[in-house]
């Protein structure tokens, strides 16, 4: 949706969506947390380049992050600490340090680093403004619409045709996510070996201090929690190759998840409110595929977000828009160090 509302005025867009609502997937199930230094360096480039966006439109509020460990887990800590775009990040020492920031950590944790510069994403707010965004520049969007076939035609035009219509294109854009190398096999293209992976979260109750707790993470990705109003939104942060889909919870993986932050915290989680799994999506290098594939003209691949698409949603699909209207990149993506090469296909078929 970024790259149709990024789009100049004027070309004839249309977006279809399987699903008969927008950002289903990904975007709906998102952990809503703008975290520029996660993810691949390329992602970081493209988080950093969004947050004039983000912030400009409102879409921000203050979070912080704070990634915690045991005493064996300082040489991970210091590394974070180096490679962290946070001016503030700052690595805290000692339990009782800790609880000042979230009360409710226990032994054995020891250390951390805290990154105040983290923020909450409204997602909801952000994606909406890209729907307008593009109506307003005439998209046209049609949900409810699989596509079910997809050719080059004779005179160099994509034939797309889905469940209900039929649509001839110069430039078809690959956003599918978890589908991307579905998308590509139906359309003659050879895939790029995407891998999706599931990823639980779910909601329990929050202690009544805990609005102004920031996210916690465990330095090994073991778990997470942050606070989401009245409660508090956990995941065990798993990564299991799963199918492109619509996965559901497995139980082990929410009781993995108690198991571990109940041990470290005194939150004593019993119970939960909901319960979901999305898909995160990675390339073979673990980098963002932003680009036209050479091999096949006209096919434009945007897949691989690998779990940092929200954040970089803004600059990726300006990035994205330059390249099918064959512009130059903006200055403001070229800044923070975004290089169209970076996110090329042509890395991984040499």
């Amino acid at each position: 949706m970024s790259v149709a509302a990024a789009l100049p005025a004027g070309l004839d867009i249309v977006l279809v969506e399987r699903e008969p609502q927008l950002g289903a997937h990904s975007t709906g199930r998102s952990a809503a947390l703008f975290y520029p230094s996660y993810g691949h360096p390329s992602s970081v480039c493209l988080a950093t380049a969004s947050r004039h966006v983000l912030d400009d439109g409102g879409f921000l509020s203050k979070r912080g992050v704070l990634t915690v460990a045991q005493a064996p887990g300082r040489t991970e800590i210091e590394t974070m600490r180096a490679t962290s775009v946070d001016p503030g990040a700052e690595i805290i020492d000692g339990l009782a340090a800790l609880q000042e920031i979230c009360g409710a950590l226990r032994r054995p944790l020891d250390l951390g680093l805290f990154e105040p510069d983290v923020a909450d994403i409204d997602v909801m707010g952000l994606h909406t403004s890209f729907v307008k965004r593009a109506r307003m520049r005439g998209v046209e969007i049609r949900r409810n619409a699989g596509v079910v076939d997809l050719d080059r035609r004779a005179d160099d035009r994509w034939s797309v045709e889905t469940s209900d219509e039929t649509f001839t294109a110069r430039v078809v854009v690959n956003a599918s996510g978890a589908w991307g190398d579905e998308v590509a096999r139906m359309a003659g293209v050879q895939p790029v070996g995407l891998t999706p992976l599931r990823r639980t979260a779910f909601m329990t109750a929050a202690p009544g201090d805990a609005a102004d707790w920031p996210a916690v993470v465990e330095v090994s990705h073991a778990w997470y929690f942050k606070p989401e109003g009245p409660q508090l939104l956990c995941s065990p942060a798993e990564e299991k190759p799963a199918p492109a889909g619509d996965p559901r919870p497995a139980t082990e993986d929410v009781a993995a998840a108690i198991e571990r932050i109940n041990a470290v915290t005194s939150l004593g989680i019993r119970s939960v409110t909901s319960e979901w799994t999305g898909l995160r999506t990675f390339s073979p290098d673990q980098a963002m595929i932003v680009g036209f594939d050479p091999d096949a003209p006209g096919f434009f691949w945007l897949v691989g977000q690998g779990g940092t698409g929200i954040q970089t949603a803004p600059a990726a699909g300006e990035l994205a828009a330059a390249q099918i209207a064959g512009e130059p990149l903006p200055p403001t993506l070229a800044r923070y160090g975004v290089r169209p090469q970076d996110y090329g296909i042509k890395r991984l078929r040499r």
